[in-house]
């Protein structure tokens, strides 16, 4: 089984955060979000891997690199011009071929174990399988409707009004015959490929429970960095195990100074600290700088630029 990874996005809602590098890369606690979605794959076997690329894809190539791909063999499908999650993977369906594969979002940071994703599809026999999560945002997210072990609608796009508190996490197991339902040009694939599904097959979905985490906004960006403080250590000995590193909350090259104070933040790698400095409830992503006598709080800094998070 061969695994996609979708990271070809802009990441618009993360402006300007994303204006100097790829969403793929930002980091959580310290690893590029990018690397949460690659080890879930590795763990379970999968190491055959496309993964689309465009915003920045020479930095996500040049990354992997250094690490040498994790020992992942990554086939990377470089858009020209964006094709959405829908057309990124109808252009690598001849990569993809003609059996089962793992779809999975670059953005995404999880605890779940693939393999038992894997085994719960093949047992109760439903050409594709999504992973859902319970959230009281569901409504704002967007969601999706079940009924008696399928999923019936996403984002009420069919009127089927079903009230749901599901969300759609981003991560699937999906068949070849979904390429039957996407498009080459610009497109979502919950609007052509899962709808195709819904409408023609079945989808049915595995109920998540454990730690879900996206990353597409400001907001969610700061708060999955600040739970995974204390979330991540589930999952801190699987990573270091499946990609040879490790989350962590202070990276090993930021420059402190002695009687500054870190309270609950996450500090990446080359940012400075100056004296007399308090940084609580914050992301210093790589390189920031906070100065001397300063108070930064409820904030994400990159650079010198501060975002305060309401």
């Amino acid at each position: 089984m061969k695994g996609f990874v979708l990271a070809a996005g802009f990441g618009e809602r993360l402006r300007p955060i994303t204006e100097n590098i790829p969403k793929s890369l930002i980091p959580v606690l310290n690893l590029p979000s990018i690397c949460y979605a690659l080890f879930l794959l590795k763990e379970a076997g999968i190491t055959d891997i496309v993964c689309n690329l465009h915003y920045r894809h020479r930095d996500v190539v040049e990354f992997l690199e250094k690490n040498d791909f994790f020992d992942l063999s990554i086939t990377f499908s470089i858009e020209e011009s964006i094709l959405g999650t829908g057309g990124g993977v109808k252009n690598c369906e001849e990569l993809i071929g003609d059996s089962d594969f793992i779809l999975v979002n670059s953005d995404i940071i999880m605890d779940i174990d693939i393999r038992d994703l894997i085994a719960y599809h093949q047992k109760r026999m439903t050409p594709a399988t999504v992973v859902l999560y319970r959230t009281e945002d569901a409504e704002t997210i967007g969601p999706v409707g079940i009924e008696d072990g399928f999923v019936i609608d996403f984002r009420s796009a069919l009127s089927r009004g079903i009230a749901s508190d599901c969300i759609y996490t981003g991560l699937a197991v999906l068949p070849p015959l979904v390429f039957r339902y996407l498009k080459k040009e610009f497109s979502s694939i919950v609007d052509t490929g899962y709808r195709g599904l819904i409408e023609n097959h079945a989808i049915g979905y595995l109920d998540h429970q454990g730690i879900w985490k996206d990353i597409g906004t400001v907001s969610s960006y700061w708060k999955a960095n600040l739970d995974m403080l204390v979330e991540g250590r589930a999952i801190a000995g699987r990573l270091s195990s499946g990609l040879g590193i490790a989350p962590r909350a202070v990276s090993h090259g930021a420059r402190i100074a002695d009687d500054s104070k870190i309270l609950n933040s996450i500090i990446g790698e080359g940012a400075r600290i100056g004296r007399n400095s308090v940084v609580e409830n914050s992301v210093l992503l790589p390189n920031a700088v906070v100065g001397d006598d300063c108070s930064v709080i409820d904030s994400i800094v990159f650079g010198e630029n501060v975002i305060e998070v309401e």
